[in-house]
């Protein structure tokens, strides 16, 4: 049969046989649509097909467990259990698996803190496709991708820390206590914040206690004036 196939069907089923496998990716967002959409981008790349979906932290772990991911691309805001918190779960249980976070989170609020976590890389959802897939890409590749504007945050960091940095006190911070903090910062309610980021309001209000008490306020409305103006300082 193959000798009385055509030359170039026996060229095109040569170069699929020798055409490397696609990289496997799974995807863990709780928006469905934008979980669809970026599946459908990146199946469409020749080198790249997405394996599995999860909106969760157990979702996730299950479905890297079962599938052996060549990467995870997560969000920061999950149901339940935060997606700094899950890059640490998944690098516990996979310290080989590369982790990207892909975020409506400005990078200037949490990257560092993924970084620190485990990932190789942050992107936010606002940038462009090409600049995406090029973060999928690097990361695969293990390497480290932040914008240049972080990247030069992180140089001047590296040269001058010891020198010059101290704990800042938001390190003081578990990483839901650090969404919650940004979430006041930009004038959400004990309502809202439960609401977007899938807490009961007695939750909420636990993590508003501590932060105050971590970072030394004397009441609330003190707390959430510095909210304001610690995230209003790092947009910047």
């Amino acid at each position: 049969m193959q000798k009385n196939q055509p030359a170039a069907q026996l060229e095109e089923n040569e170069a699929t046989r020798n055409r490397p496998a696609k990289r496997k990716i799974l995807l863990v967002d709780d928006h469905p649509i934008f979980r669809h959409g970026l599946a459908e981008l990146l199946d469409a790349q020749t080198d790249l097909t997405v394996c599995g979906h999860a909106d969760s932290a157990p979702g996730a772990l299950e479905q890297m467990r079962q599938l052996k991911p060549d990467l995870a691309i997560l969000d920061i805001t999950l149901r339940g259990t935060n997606g700094i918190e899950l890059v640490k779960l998944m690098k516990a249980e996979y310290p080989q698996l590369p982790v990207l976070v892909l975020s409506m989170h400005d990078e200037s609020l949490y990257a560092l803190r993924a970084l620190r976590a485990g990932a190789l890389g942050y992107v936010m959802k606002a940038e462009g496709v090409q600049h995406v897939l090029e973060a999928v890409r690097r990361v695969l590749e293990g390497k480290l991708f932040v914008s240049p504007k972080l990247g030069e945050k992180l140089i001047f960091k590296a040269i001058h820390g010891s020198e010059s940095d101290s704990p800042s006190p938001i390190d003081r911070l578990s990483d839901r206590e650090l969404e919650v903090l940004v979430m006041l910062g930009r004038g959400h309610s004990t309502r809202s914040i439960a609401k977007q980021i899938n807490l009961s309001v007695k939750t909420v209000e636990t993590h508003r206690a501590h932060i105050k008490e971590k970072l030394g306020f004397s009441d609330a409305n003190e707390m959430v004036r510095f909210a304001i103006d610690w995230v209003a300082q790092q947009e910047a």
